[in-house]
């Protein structure tokens, strides 16, 4: 629990950071239960991995017009509308919605 607790807690430390210098610089309060976590992250992908596997970096989306920013280090998901027998085809900076599904990171994205 206190894992998951300190992940949060970093993870909200990076984006303040990722926000700092920016023009509407707003702190929200989040109130989480116990067992609660993200549903889902923003990532760009970096590289195709193996297959359909991809190396994928956190991103935080900001104010329209603006890019989005890398946060955090790189980690590997699968994306699921891609053949598991095919090499993948994705660009690298393709956007998504990653999702935790059991011990995997996920995301659907048509090439």
């Amino acid at each position: 629990m206190s894992d998951s607790v300190n992940i949060t807690e970093g993870q909200q430390a990076l984006e303040r950071l990722a926000r700092q210098g920016s023009e509407q610089a707003q702190e929200v309060s989040v109130v989480t239960s116990p067992g609660d976590r993200v549903a889902g992250w923003a990532v760009m992908v970096k590289s195709n991995f193996l297959y359909n596997a991809y190396n994928v970096v956190t991103v935080v989306i900001g104010s329209a017009g603006s890019a989005p920013v890398e946060i955090g280090g790189q980690t590997q998901a699968v994306n699921l509308a891609e053949s598991y027998l095919q090499q993948g085809t994705l660009a690298a900076g393709t956007l998504a919605i990653m999702f935790r599904a059991g011990d995997k990171n996920v995301f659907h994205v048509k090439p």
